[in-house]
């Protein structure tokens, strides 16, 4: 019995967590698994109501379920960096989900804005750290709100924070057993503190994994490669601020935001998966969101938990779809409503 918090948030939120977890209650018949599922209101109505984001009770009592599964967060009636920081971040931080999974992978060409491209060509995951650097939140003002005024951010990078996320990546590059290559994406030539650490440790650790081939690129050269050649990468290892960056675009060449899931990941602990894409408050209500993305954050979901057949029906049952069925992965031009999307992965389970 898996105990399942789920999180509707904010937007469209909630109507893709519901297709992802009519899926999910398809999953469970057929392939015998039993989970119980209680929905928690964290988000931007709550705040607007209370005052309240994530309190720390609420991350005690998280910490007993066996993972979330998280719609959107994000309210236009509420300041941005308020919700993002009260929930998001803060839930990442206290349940030490310090790596953040990121699949970017093809399933129908038609849908790639690279020419070209084919599905084996884009099939690769970025394992972005995501507990420090730039989104710690340390820094400071200096003589704020004076022609003087300096504004300081703290990238904060530890040994250990480092290397337990590039161990992370080793250990899931060989357990992938694909193209068995790791590149480390950083900026060693301009931060030169940060990225001497990671480098450093890097190259320590590649060398208790010699069956894996290790490289390096700058970011600015990784976001180039992604779209000339994409096809040369296999996992990539980042921080915090570089893995947000591009894992968007990586998204975009995979097909959208509508297709992109992502996991937070504590290894031992509480994870929490999610689409990638946003509340996208315009859409609210419309019933033409696309789900996709959830219900593939509802795969890695029982991927994680440990149930891989599962997790690979609803993998195939997408990549179905995306070939049969959908004419486009964009909000209200997929030929089918949010609900019958939902209803398309669950018959070709």
């Amino acid at each position: 019995m898996y105990k399942i918090a789920v999180i509707p948030g904010d937007g469209t939120g909630p109507e893709v967590i519901r297709e992802g977890l009519k899926v999910l209650d398809a999953a469970s018949v057929k392939f015998s698994f039993k989970y119980d599922a209680r929905t928690f209101d964290f988000g931007g109505a709550r705040y607007l109501k209370t005052g309240k984001t994530v309190e720390e009770k609420d991350i005690e009592e998280l910490k007993k379920y066996s993972a979330i599964f998280l719609g959107a967060i994000g309210h236009p009636e509420v300041k941005p960096g308020i919700l993002e920081t009260g929930v998001l971040l803060k839930l990442r931080f206290a349940l030490d989900q310090y790596i953040n999974l990121r699949p970017i992978k093809l399933y129908n060409p038609a849908y790639c804005p690279l020419k070209d491209k084919k599905p084996e060509d884009i099939d690769f995951v970025v394992v972005r750290e995501n507990s420090e650097g730039l989104y710690k939140g340390m820094g400071e003002f200096k003589d704020k709100g004076t022609q003087d005024e300096v504004a300081i951010q703290i990238s904060y990078n530890t040994r250990k924070g480092v290397e337990r996320c590039i161990r992370y990546a080793f250990e899931f590059c060989r357990k992938r057993n694909k193209g068995k290559k790791l590149t480390l994406c950083g900026k060693t030539n301009v931060l030169t503190y940060a990225w001497d650490l990671w480098e450093r440790t890097f190259n320590e650790v590649a060398q208790e994994y010699t069956d894996i081939t290790t490289n390096y690129a700058h970011v600015d050269a990784t976001t180039m490669w992604f779209v000339k050649n994409p096809e040369w990468f296999d996992v990539i290892v980042t921080d915090n601020m570089f893995g947000d960056i591009i894992t968007d675009l990586g998204a975009m060449i995979q097909g959208g935001m509508g297709i992109a899931a992502g996991g937070n990941i504590n290894p031992q602990g509480v994870s929490m998966f999610e689409p990638i894409g946003g509340s996208a408050p315009k859409y609210t209500g419309k019933n033409v969101i696309n789900p996709l993305a959830a219900i593939c954050a509802a795969g890695m979901m029982l991927e994680n938990l440990g149930e891989v057949k599962a997790a690979k029906a609803i993998e195939d049952a997408v990549i179905k779809i995306c070939n049969n069925d959908l004419k486009s992965l964009a909000a209200g031009k997929m030929g089918f409503s949010t609900q019958e999307v939902g209803d398309l992965v669950v018959d070709n389970l």
